[in-house]
């Protein structure tokens, strides 16, 4: 019993340890976007992504819609997701939800959006 309990203990903690939650500079973050695919997610609300614009190639989940933490915890936790919002908060706060649920990979922008546009990188103004 007590070896079962032992095994059962370090498989929890290798699970823990296989995810993996990372805050970056933009500089980091558009770096990794380029050599890792992954799923780049804007946390942000519509109003916040039509007048500032987002990150090319990003979808929306608005964290701040009431059903954000199911659409969160419905994506494929196998993959590398790139979170941001507008300067860091929600993506923080984000992060750790996905790291409870599981996800594997989750890399955080710091400074969120406005880090981004700070360093002049390229942004979509969506129509």
């Amino acid at each position: 019993m007590r070896q079962l309990l032992l095994l059962l203990f370090f498989l929890g903690i290798n699970t823990v340890y296989s995810q993996t939650v990372s805050h970056v500079s933009a500089e980091e973050f558009k770096k990794q976007m380029e050599i890792k695919n992954g799923v780049l997610i804007d946390l942000r609300t519509n109003d916040e992504i039509k007048n500032k614009g987002t990150i090319k190639g990003s979808q929306q989940i608005d964290f701040l819609a009431k059903d954000s933490e199911k659409v969160i915890e419905a994506l494929d936790k196998n993959k590398t997701y790139y979170i941001f919002c507008a300067s860091g908060g929600r993506s923080g706060q984000c992060a750790e939800l996905m790291q409870k649920a599981g996800f594997k990979e989750v890399i955080d922008l710091e400074k969120g959006f406005d880090g981004w546009k700070n360093k002049g990188y390229d942004i979509h103004k969506p129509n």
